[in-house]
C-alpha cells in the first residue's frame, strides 16, 4: 500500500541538496502520521543534529528528542550530520500467530527511511515506523560487515512534554527485574529497565524496545536530575563496552507505545509487529499447555531440590504427578532438580556451573519416568538450571538436548539464577542477550520449546522464533513462597498487566489453593483470595500455565479446580475490556479455534464493584455463564479460601456486575449455546 503526501498531518516536501550544502540550515520537520492520524512523529536536522518529537492526538507527548550513536572508535555519529536520502514508507499486510494472546494479527504502519552523512563519510541510517498504537526507530551502523566497532553510547533520548506519572522498576540490581513496581513522578526516576509505563491525562504511554538480537538490552537513564528526559543507557559489558557491533548492523527497534488509557495500551500489538515473521515454518510441535509439578512445595520449604529426606525430583513423585495430571486432563508435568549438581550448598553462586545435564541424580529414574509419561500421554517437561554459567552451559548444550530427545521431552524450562553471568556479565548484557539466541536457535534444531527465568526480557522475539514461548522478567508466584524473598504487596498483579506483560507472555505460575503454608513460611503467604488465583490463568497470559499449588490442594476444590482444566493456554482473541495501573483489571479471551469466552477480573487490596458489558460476545448467540467469584465474606487477609460458584445465561446485550473482596478476583467461562 502506498502512501500519498495528502495523508500526511503535515506535509513535507525535502530539498537534499539544501540540508547537505547547509548542515546549519534552520530545522526542517518531516511528518510521518499513524495510519488512523491519532500519532505524528516529525523528523529533522537541527544544526545538523538528528531530533524528533511525537503527538498524540492533537497534543505533544514527546518534545524535541536526540537521535544518534557513538563509538570508541570513531567520531560520534549525532551531530554535524547532513541528509542522504530521505523515503517514505508504508505496510498494510495480515498475519497470524501460531499461537498467542491472538490469532489474527495486522502490521500497518506509515513510516519514514533516513539516510545520514557525517563529514567523514560515514552513514547513519535512521528507519521510523508509525502505527495506530504507537512508534518505532531504529539505527543502521556505519560501514560494511567486515568493520567492527565498539558503541560506547547512544544518544537516543525521550523527552517528555509532562512530568507524566511513571510506573517502574530499577535498572542495574543485583535481583535483575524482581523488584515491585515503584509509582513515582518521572522526574523521579534515575534508572528504569523497560517497559516503563506512563500516565498522563488522556494518554498512557510505555518505552520499551523490540527485536533484541546481537545488541545490549536498552535500560532508561535521567542524565539530569529532576527533568523530564531519559535516555538509552545499554546494559555494558564487564569493560565498560556497551555493543561491540559491525558496520550495516542493525539495532533493535526503540518504541514508544501510545494509548487513550492504561486498558487500550495493554492490547498493543507494536512489539510483535517490530519482530521479523516466524523463521520455523510449521512449528505444530511447539505446543501450549498447562502443567503442574512440585515447584510450590520447594518454594514453601517442604520440599528441597537438594538430595535428602525431602527432596522433591524422585522418581515416585514424578509417577505420581504424571497420574495426577492424565487424571485431571492437564497436559503437562515439571520436575525441577532432577539431574546431577544440585547437592552442592548455594549452587547458585558464580564460579563453574556444578550442573549435569545429561544425567540423572541416583533418585530419579529418567527412563522410567518419561516411559510412565508418554504411556499417559503426559508431556515431561524438562528443566535446566545454569546457575548463570552459560559459558558452561553452552558447552554442554547440544549433550543435554540430545539426552532430552531420547526421552521425548521437548519443552524446557530454563534458569539463571545469579547475579552476575559467568561471574562478570550483566543478565541483560551484549553477552546475555546472544547467549539466549543460541540456545533459542539450538532448541529449535531439536523441535524444542523453551521458557527462560532470569533471562533478557521478552521483546516480541516469539513471532521471529516461536519456540520462545515465554519468560520470568517479573517477581512471580515464588516470592509469595518465600523463595528467595518477602512476598509480593497485594496490588502487583494489578500492576503486571500494564507494565511486564506490554512485552510479552510472562509464566508467574498462578492457581496456589492452600494459603496456609506457615509450618515453613511464617512469614509469607499469597496476597489475593482462591478466586483471584482463577483470574489469573486469563489476566496474565502465557502459552504454558503452571498450575502451582500442591495437588493435594486442588482436590480440596475440585469444583473451583474445574475452571482451572477448561481454561485454555490459547487465544483466538483478547480485550482488556477495564483497568487502571494498580487498581484493577478485567481481560476477556475467546478460545482458539472454538466460540467460548473467558474472562478474568481482580482488584488490589480494595474491595470493589464493577460493571463490566458483554458487547465483546457473539451477538444473537447465548452463553451460560459460568462463574466463579469471591464469597460475600471472601478476603485476602482472613478468608482468602472462600469462594462461591454459579451460572446464569447472557448475551452480548448484557452486562455484569462483578463484586470483587479484598484482593480478589472473579473467573468466568461463557459456555457458547
Amino acid at each position: 500500500m502506498g502512501a500519498t503526501t495528502a495523508k500526511w498531518h503535515r506535509p513535507f516536501v525535502f530539498c537534499a541538496s539544501l540540508l547537505a550544502a547547509s548542515p546549519a540550515a534552520a530545522q526542517q520537520w518531516q511528518a510521518i502520521a499513524s495510519p488512523d492520524g491519532r500519532i505524528t512523529v516529525e523528523v529533522a536536522l537541527d544544526q545538523g543534529e538528528p531530533v524528533y518529537r511525537a503527538s498524540f492526538n492533537g497534543q505533544p507527548v514527546l518534545d524535541r528528542s536526540r537521535l544518534g550513536m557513538e563509538f570508541t572508535n570513531a567520531p560520534p555519529l549525532d551531530r554535524d550530520l547532513t541528509l542522504v536520502t530521505s523515503r517514505r514508507t508504508a505496510k498494510d499486510e495480515r498475519w497470524e500467530q501460531p499461537w498467542g494472546e491472538r490469532r489474527a494479527m495486522r502490521e500497518q504502519y506509515r513510516g519514514l527511511d533516513l539516510i545520514l552523512k557525517a563529514k567523514d563519510g560515514r552513514t547513519l541510517g535512521v528507519e521510523f515506523r508509525v502505527f495506530d498504537d504507537g512508534f518505532g526507530f531504529r539505527y543502521t551502523l556505519p560501514g560494511t560487515p567486515d568493520q567492527p566497532m565498539v558503541v560506547s553510547d547512544e544518544t537516543s533520548e525521550f523527552h517528555f512534554a509532562q512530568n507524566y506519572r511513571a510506573w517502574s522498576i530499577p535498572a542495574y540490581r543485583d535481583k535483575f527485574s524482581e523488584y515491585e513496581y515503584s509509582r513515582s513522578a518521572l522526574s523521579a526516576i534515575q534508572t528504569a529497565e523497560t517497559p516503563l509505563t506512563l500516565e498522563g491525562k488522556g494518554v498512557a504511554m510505555a518505552i520499551h524496545e523490540a527485536a533484541l538480537v546481537d545488541f545490549p538490552s536498552m535500560n532508561l537513564r535521567m542524565p539530569d536530575e529532576n527533568s523530564r528526559t531519559l535516555k538509552a543507557d545499554l546494559s555494558p559489558w564487564s569493560n565498560g563496552d556497551r555493543a561491540r557491533v559491525t558496520g550495516g548492523q542493525t539495532t533493535p527497534w526503540r518504541v514508544v507505545m501510545i494509548a487513550d488509557n492504561a486498558a487500550r495500551l495493554a492490547d498493543s500489538t507494536i512489539i510483535l509487529n517490530l519482530n521479523e515473521p516466524n523463521r520455523l515454518g510449521d512449528v505444530s510441535w511447539v505446543k501450549p499447555q498447562k502443567y503442574v509439578g512440585i515447584f510450590w512445595g520447594m518454594h514453601i520449604g517442604r520440599l528441597t531440590w537438594a538430595p535428602g529426606p525431602k527432596l522433591g525430583a524422585t522418581t515416585a513423585r514424578a509417577i505420581r504427578a504424571i497420574d495426577w495430571a492424565a487424571a485431571h486432563q492437564i497436559q503437562g508435568v515439571l520436575v525441577e532438580g532432577w539431574n546431577i549438581g544440585w547437592d552442592v550448598p548455594e549452587w547458585w553462586k558464580n564460579g563453574h556451573s556444578r550442573f549435569v545435564f545429561d544425567r540423572a541424580q541416583p533418585a530419579f529414574d529418567m527412563a522410567q519416568v518419561a516411559a510412565h509419561a508418554q504411556a499417559k500421554g503426559v508431556d515431561l517437561i524438562g528443566h535446566h538450571e545454569t546457575g548463570a554459567q552459560v559459558h558452561d552451559y553452552l558447552n554442554a548444550l547440544e549433550a543435554a538436548l540430545d539426552y532430552y530427545d531420547r526421552y521425548g521431552v521437548h519443552m524446557i524450562k530454563l534458569g539463571f539464577v545469579g547475579t552476575r553471568l559467568d561471574s562478570s556479565e550483566w543478565p541483560d548484557s551484549q553477552y546475555a542477550v546472544e547467549s539466549l539466541q543460541t540456545i533459542v536457535e539450538a532448541a529449535a534444531r531439536h523441535h524444542t520449546a523453551i521458557f527462560p527465568h532470569e533471562s533478557v526480557k521478552d521483546t516480541g522475539l516469539r513471532r521471529t522464533w516461536p519456540n520462545l514461548m515465554s519468560r520470568e522478567g517479573a517477581r512471580g508466584q515464588e516470592y509469595n513462597g518465600g523463595s528467595p524473598d518477602t512476598g509480593n504487596s497485594p496490588d502487583h498483579t494489578t500492576i503486571l498487566p500494564f507494565t511486564r506483560m506490554l512485552s510479552g507472555p510472562f509464566d508467574f505460575t498462578p492457581g496456589i489453593f492452600g494459603f496456609d503454608y506457615r509450618d515453613t513460611r511464617p512469614h509469607n503467604r499469597v496476597p489475593s483470595t482462591l478466586a483471584h488465583q482463577l483470574a489469573l490463568f486469563v489476566v496474565l497470559y502465557s502459552p504454558v500455565q503452571m498450575a502451582a499449588d500442591l495437588t493435594e490442594n486442588y482436590d480440596r476444590y475440585p469444583d473451583a479446580f474445574r475452571f482451572i482444566q477448561d481454561v485454555p493456554t490459547d487465544w483466538e482473541a483478547s480485550r482488556t475490556l477495564q483497568g487502571e495501573i494498580g487498581e484493577f483489571a478485567v481481560v476477556a479471551r475467546q478460545q482458539r479455534g472454538g466460540a467460548d469466552w473467558y474472562l478474568g477480573a481482580i482488584t488490589n487490596d480494595d474491595r470493589r464493584v464493577l460493571s463490566v458489558p458483554l458487547d465483546f460476545l457473539t451477538k444473537g448467540r447465548r452463553y451460560e455463564a459460568q462463574i466463579y467469584a469471591d464469597a460475600p465474606d471472601a478476603d485476602w487477609r482472613t478468608a482468602p479460601e472462600r469462594y462461591r460458584i454459579s451460572s446464569r445465561i447472557v448475551t452480548a446485550d448484557d452486562a455484569m456486575t462483578i463484586d470483587l473482596a479484598s484482593g480478589g478476583g472473579q473467573a468466568i467461562r461463557f459456555r457458547a449455546l
